[in-house]
């Protein structure tokens, strides 16, 4: 799949202000900093689509982009466990999270983002195990691939799998990806065609995602 335009349409902290659609939603998450803004700007080759910082904690509320005139959106949603965050706040955001995500009727999938360079976190953890009892449907991408080799990368890969293991019966879909080297783009996009093609009920000749 190709995104032949990507516009920014609304940002609000209240999911009945959420655009009202009927059109399929592929929300991002992670933890902060973890390179989200620049995944969705890799995503879409639009530089500055999504508002980059380097202060973590930036995106404050629920964002939603149109993806080829409005055949789906991509939502990019608050990062979670900036402990810099008071408690009245990180509850605030948990709040919009997870309203968001389980009371959103189009919310399709969520990606979450998880850094590549570091070891399986607690917090990312019970997140995912999270999704799991409350039947959220997700996949999961690692970021910043090009920091480290091929081999470190793919051992972190390994070590997240292993954990994921052993409370999971089987593995969610999992990409791999550098918004520096637009690694892990066709992967991606392809895999979210795919999910709009069998939505549609069409084997994809009918459909004008790729034109």
């Amino acid at each position: 799949m190709e995104i032949k335009n990507a516009k920014y349409e609304i940002s609000n902290a209240k999911v009945e202000q959420c655009p009202d659609t009927k059109v399929p939603e592929y929300a991002f998450i992670g933890r902060s900093n973890v390179g989200k803004s620049s995944l969705i700007n890799m995503l879409t080759k639009r530089k500055g689509l999504a508002k980059t910082s380097q202060k973590p904690g930036k995106t404050l509320l629920i964002n939603h982009f149109r993806i080829n005139d409005g055949a789906f959106y991509i939502v990019d949603l608050p990062g979670y466990g900036y402990a810099a965050r008071g408690k009245e706040q990180r509850n605030d955001f948990r709040r919009i999270i997870e309203h968001y995500i389980l009371g959103r009727e189009q919310m399709t999938l969520l990606f979450v983002l998880i850094d590549i360079r570091h070891e399986p976190q607690k917090i990312d953890l019970e997140f995912l195990d999270w999704l799991g009892e409350n039947q959220v449907p997700f996949a999961i991408i690692f970021t910043k691939a090009d920091k480290l080799g091929p081999n470190a990368g793919m051992a972190k890969v390994e070590s997240y799998k292993r954990e994921l293991l052993k409370k999971w019966e089987e593995l969610p879909p999992i990409f791999v990806t550098s918004s520096e080297k637009s690694q892990g783009r066709d992967e991606v996009l392809d895999y979210i065609e795919s999910i709009n093609r069998q939505m549609a009920g069409t084997s994809g000749r009918d459909t004008d995602i790729n034109e």
